[in-house]
């Protein structure tokens, strides 16, 4: 099964820690969940060192995929929810996907199924 056009991914980058605030959000605004994988790296408020080297802090990155309706209320979520509105705190941004597999749970009523 592949849908095509039919999702958008919301890429949220948030501090070690935070990916359940950012996946309640989600939720709470109607998606289904999302999947996080662990990354580093740093931005302009995080440059640390130790002995004079360089700290990469670690990060959440979670994946969400959603109907294009439901992307504006679910990235309101996530940026309330892991107050990204504040310095530091991380980064959400959108995808368009062109086709998405193996999520039939997924499709819209009016979607073909094979």
């Amino acid at each position: 099964m592949i849908c095509e056009g039919c999702k958008e991914l919301i890429v949220t980058i948030v501090k070690k820690g935070w990916a359940e605030q950012v996946i309640q959000a989600s939720r709470r605004a109607g998606a289904e969940g999302g999947t996080v994988i662990m990354g580093r790296g740093t931005g302009i408020h995080e440059m640390q060192t130790l002995l004079g080297l360089p700290i990469e802090p670690e990060k959440e990155i979670v994946l969400t995929i959603v109907n294009p309706e439901q992307t504006d209320a679910v990235l309101r979520a996530i940026l309330e929810g892991a107050q990204l509105a504040k310095p530091g705190m991380g980064i959400a941004f959108v995808i368009e996907l062109q086709r998405v597999a193996g999520r039939v749970h997924m499709l819209r009523d009016d979607e073909p199924t094979g």
